[in-house]
C-alpha cells in the first residue's frame, strides 16, 4: 500500500468518525519526524476545513476539578445527542520529558461514552498550556464530525492565554476561596475569559462559592469592555461538577454568547485572526528549524555555547555572533 493510499484511507476513516483512525491521525500530527510531518500535512490538506465545531478552551487552578467538570459537562452534552471530543494537555517533566497522561482514568464514564473521544497529549517543551500540535488535533476532531471540542490546558497561569488563540470560548474554572485566590489569578487570563465558573458550589462550600462568584463578578466589571462581547459578558457563575448543578445554565450562556458572536460577525473575524496568528507561529517555528539545521549555524552555535559557559561572552553577545552572518546573508 502506497503512502498516498495510506493517507487517503486514514482521511476517510477520520471523516467517517472512526475513533481509532482519529487517534492514529493525532499521533501522526504530533510526531516530530520529518516524514511524519509531510504525511500530516497531506492528511490535513485532504481533510480540508469545511466542518467547524464549537471549540471551548478550559483552564483552572490545580485541584479545581477540571476533570470532574469535563466529565459531567461532557456527559450532559452527549445526553443531548452531541458528539464531544476532549483534548487534555498534561505537563511534561522538564527532566525526563515524560507525562502521566492520566486523563482517561479520571474521566472513566465519559471515556466509555460512544459519543465522546478523549485524547491526552504531553505539553513537551511547549509553553502556553497547550501542546504544540493541539491546533491540528482540534482540526482533526472537527473533520471527524464532533460538535464540541474541549481543550483542557495544563493549568492556570499567565501563559495559558495561548489557548484563546484556538478556541471560540475560553472558560476559567476556579474553586471557592478568599482574596488570596483572587490575587493569584492574573489579570491577563481574566481578560481572556468569557465565563468564570466557580466550581464546588455544594455542601459546606456552597456559601463560600457564592461569595467568591460575587468577588469575580465585581472584578470583571472593572475590566475594560471588549468589542466581541454583549453587554452582560464576560460573567461569573457558580456550578457543582460533582452534583451536575449549574451546568445547563453554563451551557445556555455559552450558546447565547456564540449565537450573538455569529450574528455580529465576531465568530468569523475571530477565526480569521486565529488563522493569521498560527500562520505566523508556523513560519517562525519553520525558520528556526531551518536555521538550526544549517551546518555552519550549528558550528557557530556550539562555539557560542562554549564561550558562554566559559564566561568569555555574555549570552547576548554570543547570540550576535551566531545571528550576524545570517543577517548579513539576508541583507
Amino acid at each position: 500500500m502506497s503512502k498516498t493510499t495510506d493517507i487517503a484511507a486514514l482521511a476517510k476513516g477520520v471523516q467517517g468518525g472512526d475513533r481509532r483512525a482519529l487517534a492514529r491521525a493525532i499521533t501522526l500530527v504530533e510526531s516530530g519526524r520529518a516524514d511524519h510531518r509531510e504525511d500530516a500535512l497531506g492528511l490535513l490538506t485532504a481533510l480540508g476545513t469545511e466542518k467547524q465545531a464549537l471549540r471551548i478552551g478550559l483552564s483552572g487552578t490545580p485541584g479545581v476539578g477540571k476533570s470532574t467538570f469535563i466529565e459531567s459537562f461532557g456527559l450532559m452534552l452527549t445526553g443531548m445527542g452531541k458528539r464531544v471530543a476532549v483534548l487534555a494537555v498534561d505537563p511534561s517533566s522538564a527532566r525526563s520529558g515524560g507525562s502521566i497522561l492520566g486523563d482517561k482514568t479520571r474521566m472513566d464514564f465519559l471515556a466509555r461514552d460512544p459519543n465522546a473521544f478523549i485524547r491526552p497529549s504531553p505539553s513537551q517543551t511547549q509553553l502556553g498550556g497547550v501542546a504544540r500540535r493541539s491546533r491540528e488535533a482540534v482540526a482533526l476532531c472537527e473533520a471527524a464530525g464532533f460538535d464540541v471540542v474541549l481543550i483542557e490546558t495544563v493549568g492556570v497561569g499567565q501563559s495559558e492565554t495561548v489557548v484563546a488563540q484556538m478556541a471560540d470560548l475560553f472558560v476559567l474554572l476556579l474553586a471557592p476561596a478568599g482574596g488570596d485566590e483572587l490575587q493569584g489569578v492574573k489579570r491577563g487570563i481574566m481578560e481572556m475569559a468569557d465565563l468564570i465558573l466557580v466550581n464546588k458550589a455544594d455542601g459546606d462550600l456552597k456559601p463560600q462559592a457564592i461569595r467568591t462568584c460575587a468577588d469575580y463578578a465585581g472584578a470583571l466589571r472593572l475590566l475594560r469592555k471588549r468589542a466581541q462581547d454583549p453587554d452582560d459578558f464576560p460573567k461569573a457563575l457558580t456550578i457543582s461538577a460533582l452534583e451536575a448543578e449549574g451546568l445547563q445554565t453554563a451551557w445556555d450562556e455559552m450558546e447565547n454568547l456564540i449565537t450573538w458572536r455569529r450574528e455580529h460577525g465576531i465568530w468569523d473575524t475571530t477565526r480569521e485572526a486565529q488563522g493569521g496568528y498560527w500562520l505566523d507561529q508556523d513560519v517562525r517555528n519553520g525558520l528556526l528549524a531551518l536555521l538550526l539545521d544549517d551546518p555552519q549555524t550549528a558550528r557557530r552555535m556550539a562555539a557560542a555555547q562554549a564561550d558562554v559557559k566559559a564566561g568569555r561572552k555574555t549570552p547576548t553577545a554570543a547570540a550576535a555572533t551566531v545571528l550576524g552572518p545570517m543577517r548579513d546573508r539576508i541583507s
